[in-house]
């Protein structure tokens, strides 16, 4: 036999529905942040985000089905999904997981910009290019997300109008990065299974 509380409209209208919003976040968050280790190549960790998202979908699902005379506890899982994308999201631009390449084309001489990059640690190559004012020289890295600000301030100090663009990089072999002194869980778990193949 069910406690009372659980039978009251203080359960049924308010802290049902607030559960069920809670449990949406955690689950949409994990699945977003799943799909994102997944394109990242972190094949280990995410079969085990995929366990408790499907859990925990389970578990909101459940009551949604036990009560669907119950219009919040729709609402409370639609925003919940909701919260949980944007959530998710913003988790892994905080995490800056993975490494991306930067195109530069700057609209003045390199020289100095390339040369203040490669003091600070960055892989740089140099390419002659011709765009609508002739002949330039583009700038391309492949750096760790985490440091993407730290590049485009540089590139900002001594180019300041040049034009560029970031991209995802999937996989990396070889080549130079910039070596951080300090290792996040998830720099760690990357080197180990490069260093496995």
């Amino acid at each position: 036999m069910e406690p009372d509380f659980i039978n009251s409209d203080l359960f049924a209208w308010v802290i049902l529905p607030l559960l069920i919003f809670i449990a949406r976040i955690l689950d949409v968050s994990i699945g977003t942040m799943r799909l994102i280790f997944v394109s990242k190549g972190l094949k280990y960790l995410a079969p085990v985000l995929g366990f408790f998202e499907v859990t925990i979908w389970l578990l909101a699902i459940g009551q949604i089905m036990q009560h669907l005379d119950n219009v919040m506890c729709y609402i409370a899982y639609g925003c919940g999904f909701a919260m949980g994308n944007f959530l998710g999201i913003v988790l892994e631009e905080k995490m800056s997981i993975g490494t991306v390449l930067i195109r530069v084309i700057p609209q003045k001489e390199t020289s100095q910009l390339s040369a203040n990059l490669r003091e600070n640690g960055f892989g740089v190559t140099e390419v002659d290019v011709e765009g609508m004012k002739g002949k330039v020289k583009m700038i391309l890295s492949i750096i760790n997300r985490k440091d993407i600000k730290d590049y485009i301030d540089k590139v900002h100090t001594f180019n300041p109008k040049a034009f560029y663009t970031i991209e995802d990089v999937n996989a990396v072999k070889d080549g130079y990065m910039k070596i951080h002194h300090s290792f996040t869980p998830f720099d760690r778990m990357r080197f180990l299974r490069r260093k496995g193949k």
